[in-house]
């Protein structure tokens, strides 16, 4: 359950929105792609699985979490004209102290741990992540491997490879493909990096972040690898003015919302705190190996064991105006003047008496003041919540309900939740009191489980009664 709510509910936050001078954004049409997109899935799986294999994975869970999370809301910013339903994004760190980042056809991405640690804010990792999507979506692997046909390729899989992880691991993975094309066809062309650059842009801006932070990591990019360049710049090569070509489509573009997690630094102090990342060299001699699988370092992350909602219902008032149906196996675990939450056995953490978290369970809430539009105070709700939940993303829009006899609306939220770690559905519905305050509904449950609560929740909420007229 979002960490705000059991906080109480103190006030309501606005999300913050940075709006840049808006002109026409640049239009990017995919190059020409003899392959299938079924083909970018295969390869791209077939490469992913041999990279795992051959370059020392951090196997980090609290770091794979965060990575994804930012991964996943750039994917979602794609384009809709460059999704496509079979690409499967997935995103893992490598334990590598070099800075790089690539992403194989199909979707699955590989960031280095020195591409964090020496980035200097959230922004700028998402802003080489989206450049990497960029590639992906706009399928310039395999547009690569279009344009060297004539080259009579013996290794698709070798040549693609190869050609987009670069540097060190390139040379790895390449050992033993027989497409012999030199090394000016084993990485991605100028006129491509240009292409990621611009789309990489418009995704960032589309998601939630500053444009103009990936030219700012592009230049730390290039001033961290000397004079001989890192392995990056190695198969992503500057298609000339990338600074200012980026931050003139950034002059274009609306930043749509704040995605930035929050988590950022306490990511980097995760880094610092382990023993250093291998250096390429000591990869491509065989001294590397993958980091056993480690788990968030909290106490937190735990399973939990929760009976199923009981069939049987008893009646409760949270409030004196207020009556609702609540599973006969669900108790009060918190309440107060602005908010009571109820769970099962099994469902929350207490320390020292105080409710901590609720992975299944139901809270009825009020706000202190509402504005007398409806949407506009639910979205300031959510905003709220989003403050102390980096994680909660809204996953549809409003949908209209009866709640009380009165116009109310409802949505769906997702998070992750403190207590597992593990993905959470939350179903919020919002009505207004008399007295201009919003009245707020929110049911909690692990995502695997959400069918059968989101039943409970409606159930809840349609035996709700108010009397505060």
């Amino acid at each position: 359950m979002p960490s705000s709510l059991r906080r109480t509910f103190a006030g309501l936050g606005v999300a913050c929105v940075l709006t840049l001078t808006v002109g026409a954004q640049t239009k990017i049409v995919a190059p020409k792609n003899n392959y299938a997109v079924q083909d970018d899935v295969k390869l791209g799986r077939e490469a992913a699985a041999e990279v795992a294999k051959e370059l020392p994975m951090l196997n980090d869970q609290r770091l794979e979490n965060y990575v994804e999370t930012v991964g996943k809301t750039l994917a979602a910013a794609i384009p809709p004209e460059f999704q496509h339903p079979e690409f499967r994004y997935t995103f893992d760190m490598v334990n590598q102290k070099e800075i790089n980042a690539f992403a194989l056809p199909g979707g699955p991405m590989f960031l280095n741990r020195g591409m964090i640690e020496a980035a200097k804010a959230e922004a700028e990792v998402a802003g080489v992540m989206a450049h990497e999507l960029s590639h992906v979506a706009l399928r310039h692997g395999t547009a690569q491997a279009t344009k060297g046909q004539k080259y009579q390729i013996g290794s698709v899989l070798g040549q693609i490879a190869g050609a987009i992880v670069g540097g060190t691991a390139g040379s790895i993975i390449s050992q033993g493909t027989q497409f012999g094309l030199g090394a000016a066809f084993l990485k991605y062309s100028r006129e491509y990096e240009s292409q990621a650059d611009i789309l990489g842009a418009q995704i960032l801006a589309r998601a939630g972040y500053d444009p103009r932070q990936m030219a700012n990591m592009f230049k730390t990019i290039e001033a961290e690898g000397g004079g001989s360049g890192p392995e990056w710049l190695s198969s992503h090569p500057n298609p000339g003015n990338r600074y200012e070509a980026i931050n003139r489509e950034a002059a274009s573009l609306r930043v749509q919302g704040n995605a930035n997690t929050g988590e950022f630094p306490e990511v980097q102090a995760r880094l610092r705190s382990m023993p250093p990342a291998y250096t390429a060299e000591q990869i491509a001699k065989g001294q590397a190996k993958s980091t056993p699988p480690r788990s968030s370092g909290t106490s937190a992350r735990t399973s939990v064991n929760v009976p199923p909602p009981s069939s049987q219902y008893r009646t409760s008032s949270p409030f004196s105006f207020l009556r609702l149906n609540l599973p006969s196996n669900w108790t009060e675990v918190s309440g107060g003047d602005t908010g009571i939450t109820y769970a099962p056995e099994g469902g929350y953490r207490e320390n020292d008496g105080k409710l901590e978290g609720v992975t299944h369970g139901f809270q009825v809430g009020v706000t202190s003041k509402g504005s007398g539009n409806l949407q506009r105070d639910t979205d300031q709700l959510v905003s709220a919540f989003a403050q102390s939940n980096p994680q909660l993303r809204r996953q549809e829009g409003y949908s209209r309900e009866t709640i009380g006899g009165r116009s109310g609306v409802r949505t769906t939220l997702t998070n992750q939740s403190d207590i597992t770690g593990q993905p959470e559905v939350i179903s919020l519905a919002t009505t207004q009191l008399n007295d201009g305050r919003v009245l707020f509904l929110v049911g909690v449950a692990p995502q695997r489980d959400a069918g059968t609560y989101n039943d409970v929740f409606r159930r809840v909420r349609q035996s709700l009664q108010l009397s505060d007229r």
